[in-house]
C-alpha cells in the first residue's frame, strides 16, 4: 500500500479506538489518500477524493463513517456498482465497525432478498448496497431513509456514468438533504464532476494525482496482433511469466471459451461475468486467491470489485469499451506496492482506442512483439516502424482520439 513517508495515523483526528483496531490489522501508516480525506470526513465535510486504484479509498471513507455512526444514532449508506466491490466494502467496514457494536447489511443482487430483510430488521447503523437492489428494498419500504446522514458513492464515475446515473438520481431524490455525501474513484471526467457538484455542498476535492493516474509499479505493454492470432500468443505470454493472471474480455460469452481454451494450454482457469451465479462467481473469485486458480477470465464485472494483492499480470485481452476501465483494469496488479505488469492485445484496426487510452493516461504504451508471432500481424503502417520483442516503439499512428464517454450505454454486468 503506498503510504505517507513519516506519517502515522495519529494527529488525523482518529478516535483511540479506532487506531487500536488499525494497530490490530496492521495499518501502521496512512494512504495519502486516507492522510488528505480522513480529517476533512470526520468534520463532515461533503469530500470528492480522486486516487489510483489500490491506494487505500475504502478505508479513507469507512473510518471516519465509523467514528461518526459511533457518536450519532443514524445510518450511513455506500453504494457500489458491483456485486464483489460491495462485498469487499462489506468485509472492510464490519472489521471497522463490530467492535462498537454497529451492524451492517449488505443488500446486492444475485442473492435471496428474505436473509436481506432480516438483516434491514436488526436496523443496521451501515448499508452496502448495489443500486438496484437498495431500490427494490426502498420500494418495498424495508428501511427509514430519514435516518441517513452519511452517503458514499465508491467509484463514482461507473456509478455515475450514463448507465447508472438514473438509479442513483432515484435514491438522491429519496435522501434527506442534509447529509454528508463523498465519492471516491480513480477516474473523474468533467462530465461526471458536472453532474454530482448538485448533489454535494461545497465538496473539497482531493486529487492525490490526476484523473486517470497510473501507479507506479506497474509496467505496461501493447502488442499489435490479428484477432485470429490472439490464443496464439496468449500462450506465449503464460508461458513467459507464471504468476496469477486476471484476463479481461469484452463480452460475457467469450469467457467460457477464452477460459477452456486456457485451461487446453494446461494452465488451471475460472471464469467471472454475469452469467455466473454469484455462488460460481464466489467460487471463481475465492479460488484465484487461493492459487487454485492461476488465471481469471473476467468481464469488467471484476475491474471494480477483485482487491487481492499478488495479481502478477493483468491481460487485456480485448481493449475495454469504455476507456476509462483500462485504469481500473490494471489496478487490479501493482497493488499496496507490489509491482505489476499490465499486458494489452490490440488489433490493427484499434488505433484510436489506444490513442484514447494514451490520452486519458497521459502517455504512451510501449509496444512489443512476439518473436514466434508472423511480423505482419504488427503493421498498422505506424511511424516509426514497431521493433523487435525486447524493444519497444512507443508511436501508434492513428485517428484523432475522439471523447467516447457521450456514447456509453447501460450495462448490466
Amino acid at each position: 500500500m503506498m503510504s505517507m513517508l513519516g506519517k502515522d495515523f495519529y494527529g488525523l483526528g482518529i478516535a483511540p479506538k479506532i487506531l487500536e483496531i488499525l494497530e490490530r490489522i496492521n495499518f501502521k501508516v496512512p494512504t495519502p489518500i486516507q492522510y488528505k480525506a480522513i480529517p476533512l470526513a470526520i468534520e463532515g465535510k461533503d469530500v470528492i477524493g480522486i486516487a489510483q486504484t489500490g491506494t487505500g479509498k475504502t478505508h479513507a471513507f469507512a473510518i471516519p463513517m465509523v467514528q461518526r455512526l459511533a457518536q450519532k444514532d443514524s445510518i450511513a449508506l455506500v453504494l457500489a456498482p458491483t456485486r464483489e466491490l460491495a462485498q469487499q466494502i462489506d468485509q472492510a467496514v464490519t472489521g471497522l465497525a463490530t467492535p462498537f457494536g454497529l451492524r451492517t447489511a449488505c443488500l446486492i443482487g444475485g442473492m435471496p432478498m428474505r436473509p436481506q430483510e432480516e438483516a434491514l430488521r436488526r436496523r443496521p447503523q451501515i448499508i452496502i448496497a448495489t443500486p438496484g437492489r437498495f431500490i427494490d428494498h426502498m420500494e418495498n419500504r424495508n428501511m427509514l431513509l430519514v435516518r441517513v446522514s452519511m452517503l458514499v458513492i465508491d467509484e463514482a464515475d461507473r456509478m455515475l456514468d450514463m448507465g447508472f446515473a438514473p438509479q442513483v438520481e432515484r435514491i438522491l431524490k429519496n435522501m434527506p438533504r442534509q447529509r454528508q455525501t463523498m465519492l471516491f474513484s480513480a477516474t473523474m471526467p468533467q462530465e461526471i464532476m458536472q453532474m454530482i457538484n448538485a448533489h454535494m455542498k461545497l465538496p473539497v476535492h482531493v486529487e492525490i494525482a490526476p484523473s486517470g493516474t497510473v501507479a507506479e509499479g506497474i509496467e505496461q505493454e501493447l502488442y499489435i496482433v490479428k484477432r485470429e492470432s490472439k490464443n496464439k500468443l496468449l500462450g506465449k505470454v503464460l508461458a513467459q511469466f507464471h504468476g496469477s493472471t486476471l484476463l479481461f474480455i469484452r463480452t460475457k460469452h467469450n469467457a467460457r471459451k477464452i477460459a477452456k481454451a486456457i485451461r487446453d494450454m494446461g494452465y488451471s482457469a475460472a471464469e467471472i461475468h454475469s452469467n455466473r451465479s454469484m455462488a460460481q462467481r464466489r467460487e471463481a473469485l475465492d479460488g484465484f486467491k487461493s492459487g487454485r486458480y492461476r488465471v481469471l477470465v473476467a468481464t469488467d464485472i471484476a475491474s471494480r470489485g477483485i482487491d487481492v494483492t499478488k495479481i502478477e499480470s493483468v491481460i487485456n485481452y480485448d481493449l475495454p469499451e469504455d476507456v476509462e476501465n483500462y485504469v481500473h483494469r490494471i489496478g487490479r496488479t501493482g497493488r499496496a506496492g507490489c509491482k505489476g505488469r499490465a499486458i494489452s492485445f490490440a488489433t490493427p484496426d484499434q488505433s484510436a482506442d489506444v490513442k484514447n487510452i494514451e490520452k486519458l493516461i497521459k502517455k504512451q504504451l510501449p509496444i512489443v512483439r512476439h518473436p514466434e508471432i508472423p511480423a505482419e500481424v504488427f503493421d498498422l503502417h505506424a511511424k516509426p516502424a514497431v521493433q523487435v520483442f525486447g524493444r519497444r516503439n512507443t508511436g501508434f499512428a492513428g485517428r484523432r482520439p475522439q471523447n467516447r464517454w457521450v456514447a456509453r450505454h447501460s450495462k448490466k454486468y
